[in-house]
């Protein structure tokens, strides 16, 4: 794989060289080699950051384990990624870490200070790694975590383009027939002055409503597709959106898992880093719904009090059987953190059957929905025009 790396030369011109290497850090060994300090690094298929957006905190860990692993010191690091960033918000972000860590301040202490950038899971393995002196593994431990929670979220968003699209299609075509091809019908059938059906009939009253109030119904339906829009892009509504969506009750016992799966690999995280259990449980009850928060307030009151952590959880229905198995097991080797690691892997594999049950079975059941509201568009239609020519016979 070929990177292009932004380099200084001894001569202290800028210049773009071409590495070929196996890695990141592989690159950057090779460039320091060839006597010339890089100030940025670029990979073909590497994820990008818009100028102005987002902060991508996956992307800024990947590319500082790369350069801490290159053999870059942490503050040599964080001003190579300062140097290359061409997005302002990024820039501006990491200028003022940069500067906190010149001013003395340690590296938890100067990202606590921008939680919009860095949550608290982030700040706390990052302290714990400063005792530990391992701020690599941590790092290539959060970035593992963060990659499954987007593998996950990618192919849940994945499966649930194709019926979207679907129900936007049929909702077009219908909304086509009911609201041009109708009235032109229900011209038809008042000049023939025939009597008609009574579903026919409520049929061609709604196409002709449809028809004279057209302007009005396109301004409700743009109003009501900004207002979701307005819902999905703010994060607060969203999330409330979310919660009541994941509330349904054929949905909340997955989504549950799913959340559990994200809190039994965070709380992985955070102990493999040196975290208590206790502490890490506090810092976790955001990952939960409001339910589940309740329950693992009182789970944590016990455990503090001298319980086993896999009692607890069962005793607050935190666990199942599975859970409760691999988590004693964790309990009696000394290895918690690596089974609830394990227990993590178990929900998100079944939370992967599960939905690619639910994408094959749910596409097959929308497509037989839009071809009965538009068959029986149609049929309604034409059930007059079949009684008007079964009368001139």
């Amino acid at each position: 794989m070929s990177y292009a790396l932004r380099v200084l030369t001894q001569a202290g011109r800028e210049e773009t060289i071409a590495v070929d290497a196996g890695s990141e850090a592989e690159a950057l060994r090779k460039a320091a080699a060839l006597g010339v300090t890089v100030v940025g690094i670029a990979r073909p298929d590497a994820p990008r950051r818009r100028a102005g957006g987002r902060f991508s905190l996956l992307l800024f860990s990947q590319e500082l384990l790369a350069l801490l692993e290159a053999g870059l010191n942490l503050t040599e690091a964080l001003t190579t990624l300062q140097r290359k960033e061409r997005a302002a918000t990024a820039r501006t972000l990491l200028d003022a870490v940069v500067r906190g860590l010149q001013q003395g301040g340690n590296f938890s202490d100067v990202l606590a200070r921008h939680p919009e950038h860095f949550p608290e899971l982030y700040v706390a393995t990052v302290r714990a790694a400063e005792r530990t002196g391992n701020l690599q593994e941590v790092l290539a431990r959060y970035i593992g975590y963060q990659l499954q929670f987007d593998a996950i979220r990618k192919k849940l968003v994945a499966a649930a383009i194709y019926p979207v699209m679907l129900v936007l299609v049929g909702g077009f075509i219908a909304l086509f027939l009911l609201g041009y091809v109708v009235p032109r019908f229900s011209a038809v059938y008042d000049a023939a002055g025939r009597d008609i059906s009574l579903l026919s009939a409520a049929l061609l009253g709604f196409g002709r409503f449809l028809n004279s109030h057209g302007w009005q119904v396109a301004l409700g339906a743009v109003a009501g597709a900004g207002a979701l829009g307005w819902g999905l892009a703010h994060p607060g509504a969203r999330r409330r959106l979310a919660e009541r969506f994941f509330a349904l009750p054929w949905l909340a016992r997955k989504s549950d898992e799913f959340r559990m799966a994200r809190f039994y690999r965070a709380c992985s995280l955070l102990l493999q880093a040196g975290i208590p259990l206790p502490k890490a449980l506090s810092m976790l009850a955001g990952l939960l719904s409001m339910p589940q928060q309740a329950r693992l307030a009182r789970a944590r009151r016990e455990l503090e009090s001298g319980k086993a952590f896999s009692d607890v959880l069962l005793a607050h229905a935190l666990a199942g059987p599975i859970d409760e198995s691999l988590i004693k097991v964790g309990e009696r080797a000394g290895r918690l953190a690596d089974m609830l690691e394990r227990v993590a892997r178990f929900y998100d594999d079944d939370f992967a059957r599960w939905l690619d049950w639910l994408s094959r079975l749910l596409e097959p059941v929308l497509m037989a929905l839009i071809g009965l509201v538009i068959g029986t568009v149609v049929v309604l239609l034409y059930v007059p025009i079949l009684d008007l020519a079964g009368g001139l016979q």
